[in-house]
Formats: C-alpha cells, structure tokens, sequence
C-alpha cells in the first residue's frame, strides 16, 4: 500500500495549483485522508482532511482559499490551492488511515511529499 502525491511546482502569488494524491496496493478500505504542509524550519501542520462521507475541516489559517476533495472510487484526495501566498510555500504531503487487505488494523500511511514553491 501506498500513496503517491502529485501536482507541486512553482506558482506566482495570487494563483492556483491543484495537488492530487492517489492510493494504490492491496487496500481493503480508506478512512479520513488529508493534506499536511512543512515549511522550511517549521513543524509539520495540518492543510486540511476529509472523512470518507465528505465532511471536511481545514486549518484556520487558509480563509477560505483552499478545497479538499476525494473520489472514493478511485482512491484519491485532491487539493485545489487559489489565491496562493508565498507563505503556502512547503514540501505538501498526502495522508490517509488505511485498511489494508488481509490486515485486521487500520495504519496512517504518508506520500512522498510535493513540494509548492510561491513567487511574490
């Protein structure tokens, strides 16, 4: 089981990327996926997650300008990223609670990271 992220790059401010993280492998069932961000000298921090059924929380921080999505189906969470700001600038990893087949407990898995670089 993993997760692949795709989607980062360079961005200027005030515009848009869209990031999407697909699971592949032996995946039984996927519970609450999300997105987390780390600035350089930061701490990780949550962007924003998504139960299985849609419900959605994002951090405070971003009012209102980015969206999360996922398609069940397809194993995917997607992040729609508007009116970016140079301080959206991180290294942006997927994460998801995940039940992989012929297991009996649920594991967080994490992508590889993408990174998002915003211009002024």
């Amino acid at each position: 089981v993993q997760l692949q992220a795709s989607g980062g790059g360079l961005a200027r401010a005030g515009g848009s990327l869209r990031l999407s993280c697909a699971g592949s492998g032996s995946i039984a069932s996927i519970n609450d996926m999300g997105w987390y961000r780390q600035a350089p000298g930061k701490q990780r921090e949550l962007v924003a997650d998504i139960t299985r059924s849609g419900r959605t929380n994002y951090a405070e921080s971003l009012q209102g300008r980015f969206l999360i999505s996922r398609d069940n189906a397809k194993n995917t969470v997607d992040l729609q990223m508007n009116s970016l700001k140079p301080e959206d600038t991180a290294v942006y990893y997927c994460n998801a609670r995940i039940l992989p087949k012929y297991e009996l407990a649920w594991r967080e898995f994490w992508g590889q990271g993408t990174l998002v670089t915003v211009s002024s």
